[in-house]
């Protein structure tokens, strides 16, 4: 009876170990916005890093350390395509907030929970001084009283500021704040690191 028992809970593991190596094959995810598909694109690719299995440096090399704004902005930027979801905060869904909130937290940086009261934190920069890594606000309805919209700036060239948000019709994408809906709807910025 023992040897029986025995038997039977081996093939029970190996069963169970072939059941774990197959679900960790990659599956693809259907998606579809809307009627047309249309593919996504992001228009602001993360910073290189410093492979771990490069040839050896010489001395004149010197290690890339990325800055804290690149490695928040590169954590950011893996949500890129990531659909709206009021609250959200991970793949399956996340909102403005929720994709800062996230990206500046894995790299131990609190921000709070709400664009409104994000807004209030760092310190307040004119637009033309804005560097990657600083929080737009905006109020993207007419009547708004508050705040309720936030980004984080992920390029600054000559005079066009592009920003990762999560747009509630379009998911994680990057804007230019040259378009004129967020141009419009600009508020203030603010420097958090």
């Amino acid at each position: 009876m023992g040897i029986r028992n025995a038997l039977h809970l081996h093939k029970f593991g190996y069963l169970l170990l072939v059941l774990l190596i197959a679900s960790c094959g990659a599956v693809k995810k259907k998606t579809t916005y809307g009627k047309t598909s249309k593919k996504r694109t992001v228009s602001v690719a993360p910073s290189k890093e410093v492979s771990l299995t490069r040839a050896p440096r010489t001395r004149k090399e010197r290690p890339t350390a990325l800055s804290p704004a690149d490695n928040i902005i590169n954590t950011a930027l893996t949500f890129s395509g990531t659909r709206y979801k009021y609250g959200g905060t991970t793949k399956k869904g996340m909102d403005c907030s929720g994709l800062l909130y996230v990206s500046f937290g894995e790299h131990d940086v609190q921000l709070p929970r709400v664009s409104y009261n994000m807004a209030e934190k760092g310190k307040r920069v004119r637009i033309n001084k804005v560097e990657k890594g600083d929080l737009l606000f905006f109020k993207t309805k007419k009547q708004a009283r508050r705040i309720n919209h936030v980004g984080m700036v992920v390029s600054v060239k000559g005079d066009e500021v592009k920003f990762i948000h999560a747009s509630s019709s379009r998911g994680v994408i990057v804007s230019s704040l040259r378009e004129g809906f967020w141009n419009n709807a600009f508020v203030k910025a603010t420097r958090v690191l």
